[in-house]
């Protein structure tokens, strides 16, 4: 017996602490390989998912050039992410406003660093894909119209000068995350960031030739709601990863995704059946992505009663922007980012502040369990995301003009078709 505890106080003077009791970072291999599957969810949303989808709803002559649109955003978005973009984001906090430039090019970070018990560079791939989809769903405000050459420049200072900022706000440690608001997955990085964006440029793009006067069909609703289909897949990554764990937090904001979505494709089919008399499959789809939208930002924080409330609210909000407001308004947002990822974007940001359950996410009390002081925060970091992303895409509008030399194409180019004028290409073999 005496020697057993010799033994034990010798082990505990040579090894006075492990690793792990002392707070030292220790990988998990689950939630790696969790977050790896995640990411490349995410990655899919982008140049298949959110391809198909906005391709399928754009005119038969556009459809190539929204594709590439989109295809090129995701390629700008993985390269300036790890250049710059990365750093801004997530670099030494610099006064709240951005990051520093310690981690330009990845500079200080190897293979063996971690965050949280994932490794760095599985995390920079997790954020290099959210900010690949932000700037591609800017372009749905403005497809059928504007210059590739511009769109290019546009996406790249962009996302240097308004997507980086604002996801260091909320996720880097800026003043949003000081403050306490609660952003889980993007409601203001993503949605709102992207929807008043494309709102913002829409306006000083002007309406498409034609728009008001002449029917414009989309091209194929079937690519749109098998685009859907693949952004309701991805987005399980992108909620559900958004906790960087494979844990119940996870687990309750994968069920949570899905439950919205449901429900706001529910309520905009209802919605569209009862005012327009027909329910149709592109409402059915423009619904599953208003109810994910608005979940993005609460996945993490409401329970499953939640989560119904978020998603019916969506879909019935996602068809009033669409079918009434856009119009009373008389704005041309092409294929309704603004309506869809702006309106349903705010709608779960505000939600987050009402909703957030305590017993699911101890980070986050909304106002219905105790908290109205969450309901305020969300409101003001609302604001701050919206008045910056509109005087910010003003700006970076207006650079990209002088840079490129206008920002729309030629009215010829425009009556004949995208695809043909700038890619030479054509979507579908059309007869006679």
């Amino acid at each position: 017996m005496v020697k057993k505890i010799s033994l034990i106080l010798a082990m505990a003077l040579l090894f006075p602490v492990s690793p792990g009791i002392a707070g030292e970072a220790v990988l998990d291999s689950g939630n790696t390989a969790w977050m790896i599957v995640a990411t490349a969810l995410v990655m899919v949303m982008t140049p298949a998912g959110l391809a198909l989808f906005y391709g399928g709803m754009s005119r038969y002559k556009n459809l190539l050039n929204t594709v590439a649109m989109t295809f090129v955003s995701y390629c700008l978005g993985s390269v300036i992410w790890v250049m710059w973009g990365y750093t801004m984001a997530f670099g030494t906090d610099v006064g709240g406003i951005i990051g520093g430039l310690d981690h330009l090019f990845l500079n200080g970070i190897g293979v063996n660093d971690l965050s949280g018990t994932i490794p760095t560079f599985v995390f920079v791939l997790f954020q290099m894909t959210f900010a690949g989809i932000t700037v591609a769903l800017v372009l749905g405000a403005i497809v059928d119209r504007m210059k590739f050459s511009a769109w290019i420049v546009f996406a790249v200072l962009w996302l240097t000068f308004i997507y980086a900022p604002i996801c260091h706000w909320a996720w880097g440690g800026g003043w949003m995350a000081r403050m306490g608001a609660l952003d889980f997955a993007g409601g203001n990085v993503v949605h709102i960031n992207a929807g008043v964006a494309g709102l913002v440029l829409c306006l000083l793009l002007g309406k498409r030739k034609g728009y008001g006067r002449e029917a414009m069909f989309p091209s194929s609703i079937a690519l749109t709601a098998l685009g859907a289909a693949l952004l309701w897949f991805g987005w399980f990554g992108f909620n559900a990863g958004s906790q960087l764990a494979a844990d119940g937090i996870s687990a309750s904001a994968f069920l949570v995704t899905n439950t919205s979505a449901a429900m706001g494709a529910l309520s905009w089919m209802f919605a569209e059946w009862i005012f327009s008399k027909k329910p149709t499959l592109l409402g059915l789809a423009s619904g599953i992505v208003a109810g994910l939208v608005s979940i993005t930002p609460a996945a993490g924080f409401v329970n499953l009663f939640g989560s119904i409330v978020i998603g019916c609210v969506a879909g019935v909000l996602g068809y009033y922007c669409v079918s009434v407001l856009k119009h009373k308004m008389g704005y041309d947002d092409s294929l309704d980012a603004f309506g869809v990822h702006g309106m349903c974007g705010l709608w779960g940001a505000l939600a987050t502040g009402l909703l957030a359950d305590p017993s699911i996410n101890a980070l986050g009390t909304g106002l219905f369990f105790g908290n109205p002081r969450q309901l305020w925060i969300q409101i003001l970091s609302i604001l701050g995301t919206a008045s910056y992303t509109c005087v910010g895409t003003l700006g970076v509008a207006w650079v990209t003009k002088m840079i490129t030399g206008g920002l729309r194409v030629e009215e010829e180019e425009e009556i004949k078709g995208l695809d043909s004028s700038i890619h030479g290409e054509r979507a579908f073999e059309i007869e006679g």
